[in-house]
C-alpha cells in the first residue's frame, strides 16, 4: 500500500489507519530482507514517537533512532560559559527555559541566579526585547537557541531596531548540518532520514535534495502526529526499498518545496552559517548561526568583554563523569546504554545535556519509558 492512499482524509490519531501504516511498513522492510536503521533529527518527533509508542508498532528489523535533533542539547558548554559570565558581569541574561540548568563546563544560568545574577526565562524573544524597555539601565542579553525556526524569530527582533541595551548571544544551530553530521561519521549505518517538518516549514523541502543525492540516502519531511511518523516511516522504507535517494514531503499541508521566502530572507540577512564544535560530538561544518556583520552592534560577542575563566573548568567534561550523551545524539547508542540514565542522571539532577531539555533524548525516554511495548499494556 503507498502512504499517498492513506492520506485521504487522514485523522492523524485514527488507531485503523495506524494499523495499516505499521502493516505496510512490516511488509516493506520484510521485502528489503535485512536489519535497516532510520533516522530522525528532531526532539518533537521523539517526543511523539515516545509518548505514543510508536517503536512497539514498528517491525523488529527496523531501527528508529534519535539524532542530534535537540538544539540544546548540542550547545556546548563554552557557549554556556559566555552566558553565565556575562551575567556575573552584571548583565541581565534572558533565555528560554530548557537553557537555564543547561551545565557549562562548570556552571549554569540557573547556578548563577542562585548566587544574584539577574536571570530571566523568557517564552519568546519579544518578551526579551521588552525587558530591555523596561530596564533601560540594564544590559539585556537575549541567550538565543533553537533552529530555525526559532532562529527567524530572533532575526526579526533584530530588524525591528530594538534598544540600545539589548543585543544577542547566538547559539542557534543549523538542522541540515545535523544531518552531515551523522551522515559523515564512519561509525553509522543510517540508511534514510525524517527531516523536521516545523524547521522545512522555513527552509522548503528542496533544500535537501543537494543531501539526498550527495549520500544516497532519501529524506522524508514529517509532521508531528502519530501517523505523520508512521506515514513518512512507509514513504521512506519504500524510497529505500525502490533504491531511490529523493527527497518526499509527507507534511504537504504546511511544507512546500520553496518554504516561506520571506522568512529566509529574514533570518539570512540577520545570520550566517559558521563551524560550531556541538557538545559530545565534533566541530560542525555551518553548524552554527552567528550574527553577520551588518548586526555587529546587537552581537553580544561584539559589544562586551567576556571573560569566562572565573566560570569555566576545562576539565569538567560531561564524558569525563560517564555521560555517553555525544554518542546518544550520533545514534550510536541509546540512554538505556548510559549507566547513569535514571540513577545519577535524572531530570532534577541532570549529568548530561540530554536530560536537561524536554526535547533531549534522555529526558523524553525518562519521562515516557523508553520502548514501551504495547502489546503487553493490559495483560
Amino acid at each position: 500500500m503507498a502512504a499517498k492512499d492513506l492520506f485521504q482524509e487522514l485523522k492523524f490519531r485514527d488507531p485503523v489507519r495506524a494499523r495499516a501504516l505499521s502493516e505496510a511498513i512490516g511488509h516493506e522492510v520484510a521485502a528489503l530482507g535485512r536489519r535497516v536503521s532510520v533516522m530522525h533529527v528532531c526532539g518533537s518527533h521523539e517526543q511523539a514517537i515516545a509518548r505514543f509508542g510508536l517503536r512497539a508498532v514498528l517491525p523488529p528489523d527496523l531501527e528508529l533512532i534519535m539524532g542530534p535533533g535537540c538544539p540544546v542539547c548540542v550547545t556546548d558548554g563554552p557557549e554556556v560559559d559566555e552566558a553565565v559570565a556575562l551575567a556575573v558581569q552584571g548583565a541581565r541574561v534572558c533565555t528560554y527555559g530548557d537553557m537555564l540548568r543547561l551545565p557549562g563546563t562548570a556552571r549554569s544560568l540557573a547556578d548563577a541566579q542562585a548566587e544574584g545574577a539577574k536571570v530571566d526565562v523568557v517564552y519568546s524573544v519579544s518578551q526579551a526585547l521588552e525587558l530591555a524597555e523596561k530596564h533601560p539601565e540594564d544590559e539585556v542579553v537575549f541567550l538565543g537557541s533553537g533552529f530555525e525556526t526559532t532562529a527567524v524569530a530572533t532575526a526579526a527582533v533584530a530588524l525591528a531596531s530594538p534598544p540600545r541595551n539589548f543585543s544577542i548571544l547566538s547559539v542557534h544551530k543549523y538542522v541540515p548540518a545535523a544531518m552531515n553530521v551523522v551522515a559523515e561519521s564512519p561509525e553509522t549505518n543510517i540508511e534514510g532520514y525524517i527531516a523536521a517538518g516545523h524547521a522545512a516549514i522555513i527552509t522548503g523541502w528542496g533544500i535537501f535534495e543537494p543531501f539526498a543525492a550527495r549520500t544516497g540516502k532519501p529524506v522524508v519531511v514529517a509532521g508531528f502526529e502519530p501517523l505523520d511518523i508512521l506515514a513518512a516511516i512507509l514513504k521512506l522504507t519504500e524510497l529505500m526499498r525502490a533504491g531511490k535517494p529523493e527527497v518526499a514531503n509527507v507534511y504537504p499541508r504546511c511544507v512546500t518545496k520553496e518554504g516561506n521566502l520571506a522568512a529566509q530572507r529574514s533570518l539570512w540577512k540577520v545570520f550566517r552559517p559558521v563551524t560550531g564544535r556541538w557538545r559530545g560530538i565534533a566541530e560542525v561544518r555551518d553548524g552554527n548561526l552567528d550574527l553577520t556583520a551588518e548586526f555587529a552592534h546587537l552581537d553580544a560577542r561584539k559589544r562586551f568583554r567576556i571573560d569566562t575563566a572565573p566560570v569555566r573548568d576545562d576539565e569538567a567534561e560531561e564524558a569525563a563523569k560517564g555521560c555517553i550523551c555525544g554518542s546518544i545524539m550520533l545514534g550510536l547508542a541509546n540512554p538505556g546504554d548510559c549507566a547513569l540514565f535514571g540513577k545519577t542522571c535524572v531530570p532534577e539532577s541532570p549529568v548530561g545535556a540530554c536530560m536537561v531539555s524536554s526535547e533531549g533524548q534522555c529526558r523524553i525516554w525518562h519521562t515516557y519509558g523508553g520502548v514501551p511495548d504495547l502489546r503487553k499494556v493490559g495483560t
